[in-house]
């Protein structure tokens, strides 16, 4: 087992706590990227790091989004 699962697992976001968050910046509702490792805001075009389990929801600190991580994303969401 790598280190880095073991720490994913360790630090990993409680999923109550995700129904909770907002988006910062547009107050709508964040999701998980596939590797558990960012909060994707579509509305603002962000995506916030996760680090040791704990959401960075500074718009300082979230790198933009292009266009086909956004297609990306939508194509995920429909087939859920």
């Amino acid at each position: 087992m790598s280190t880095r699962y073991i720490e994913s697992e360790r630090y990993r976001l409680d999923p109550l706590a995700l129904e909770m968050l907002v988006c910062p910046m547009t107050k709508t509702r964040l999701s998980l990227n596939a590797d558990h490792t960012e909060l994707i805001s579509p509305a603002a075009r962000l995506a916030f790091p996760i680090r040791k389990g704990v959401p960075l929801l500074y718009i300082e600190e979230a790198r933009q989004l292009d266009d086909a991580e956004l297609e990306k994303l939508k194509q995920r969401d429909r087939n859920r």
